[in-house]
C-alpha cells in the first residue's frame, strides 16, 4: 500500500510538472529535462510511467477531466452551463487545464489525437441529450451538432480572452456567451431558471468543497466526493 501511494504521488508530481511546463513552453519546446527538474524525480521515475513526451501530454490532456466536478442538478442544462463556468474559474489558477487547452488547440493536436477537445464534446453532448429528453430544450436542437457548437465556441472565448486579457476576463465571456447561446436552444421556462451569472463558476467551486468537507467529517473517508461528478457516465471519456 505505501508503495503504490508513493508511485500515486510520483505520477502526480510528474503529470503537475508536465503541465506547468507544457503551459509555460508549449508542446514543441517543452524538454524532458525541463520536466524532471520541475517534478523533482529521476529519469527513471519519469519513464516507469510515461515511456515519451507524447504519452506525457496525453496524461496532462486526460487529468483535466479530473476537474470537471460539479454537483449533478436536475437541469442538465444548468450542470452544463456549470461544468463550463468552473473550467472557466479554474483555468486562471490550474496549470492542468490551462496546458490542457494549449495542447488541444496548438499545431500538435492532430497527433495527439484532437487533444481534450473529443473528450469536452462528448461531455456535453451526453448532457444535452439528457436536457432534451427532460424537455429543456427546443424540439429542433440537435444535441450533437449544438455540443459541437458549444465547445468550438468556449474555446473561441477562451483563446480571445487568453490572447486580449492574460484570461483576466474569462469568467465574464464565457457567461456572456452562454447568455447569447442559450436562448437559442433552451425553452423560454427553462431559459429564465438558468444562473448564468459571470460568478458561477466560483459559487460553485465553493459549493463542491462545503459538500466534500462535510462528508469528511461525517466520516464518508474516501466516499467524500461522491455524486460530485458531472454524472458518471457524462465523465466516462471515450478514448481513442
Amino acid at each position: 500500500m505505501v508503495r503504490q501511494e508513493r508511485a500515486v504521488r510520483t505520477r502526480r508530481a510528474i503529470l503537475e510538472a508536465a503541465a506547468v511546463v507544457f503551459d509555460e513552453r508549449g508542446y514543441d519546446a517543452a524538454t524532458i529535462a525541463e520536466i524532471l527538474a520541475h517534478a523533482g524525480v529521476t529519469k527513471g521515475a519519469l519513464y516507469f510511467h510515461f515511456s515519451s513526451k507524447l504519452e506525457l501530454a496525453q496524461g496532462v490532456l486526460d487529468a483535466q477531466f479530473d476537474k470537471c466536478l460539479v454537483p449533478p442538478r436536475a437541469s442538465k442544462l444548468q450542470e452544463l452551463v456549470d461544468v463550463a463556468m468552473v473550467l472557466a474559474y479554474r483555468m486562471k489558477y490550474e496549470p492542468m487545464l490551462s496546458a490542457g487547452a494549449r495542447l488541444s488547440l496548438g499545431p500538435d493536436t492532430l497527433e495527439m489525437r484532437g487533444g481534450a477537445v473529443p473528450g469536452w464534446i462528448e461531455i456535453l453532448r451526453k448532457l444535452l441529450c439528457v436536457a432534451k429528453e427532460q424537455g429543456e430544450l427546443l424540439p429542433d436542437v440537435d444535441p450533437a451538432e449544438t455540443a459541437w457548437i458549444l465547445s468550438a465556441c468556449w474555446s473561441g472565448v477562451q483563446l480571445y480572452s487568453q490572447t486580449l486579457n492574460d484570461r483576466a476576463d474569462i469568467e465574464g465571456r464565457v457567461a456572456t456567451l452562454y447568455r447569447h447561446v442559450l436562448p437559442g436552444i433552451a425553452t423560454p421556462a427553462m431559459l429564465s431558471r438558468l444562473d448564468m451569472a459571470d460568478d458561477r463558476g466560483r459559487r460553485v467551486v465553493a459549493e463542491v468543497a462545503t459538500r466534500a468537507a462535510r462528508a469528511a467529517r461525517a466520516g464518508a473517508g474516501a466516499g467524500a466526493g461522491a455524486g460530485l461528478g458531472v454524472g458518471s457516465e457524462a465523465c466516462a471519456v471515450p478514448r481513442a
